[in-house]
């Protein structure tokens, strides 16, 4: 797994790195137990300070996406571990509701119901991209 931060992104360093290691988890790259750089590790080889890599791993692990073992580090959590479930459910929970403000805000701007289903349907499609022969929208087999 390739980690790069952008300097120039508006995004914190830590959300980067929270958002690239949650790619490399959907995408397969990254496994159930597989183990994540060390924090020391992975900050000496970005050259950011550490407690930004605990802060963004600290955030995967409330999102049950890693578990913490103590010195033996971070590794991908296994998505049936009943707090890893929970921890996912309430994820969900608030995905519905960025996704309610989202088209309330799209809508307050005049934008229409389709447009907004067009460009989430969009969004998700790049998401999927990556699941083997997942077909874009309107491309199914």
């Amino acid at each position: 797994m390739v980690i790069t931060i952008d300097g120039s992104s508006a995004d914190p360093i830590y959300l980067q790195l929270r958002g690239q290691i949650i790619s490399a988890i959907a995408s397969g790259e990254l496994s159930p137990g597989d183990p994540l750089p060390s924090v020391r590790s992975l900050a000496s080889d970005l050259g950011i300070n550490l407690h930004t890599v605990n802060k963004a791993y600290a955030v995967l692990r409330d999102e049950g996406y890693l578990i913490m073992r103590g010195r033996a580090g971070a590794v991908v959590a296994d998505r049936g571990l009943a707090s890893v479930r929970r921890a996912h459910e309430e994820q969900g929970e608030r995905m519905v509701e960025t996704l309610r403000r989202l088209a309330l805000a799209h809508r307050a701007r005049g934008g229409s119901y389709e447009e907004f289903m067009t460009e989430a349907a969009a969004a998700a499609d790049d998401a999927f991209a990556q699941d083997e022969g997942a077909a874009p929208r309107g491309e199914e087999n």
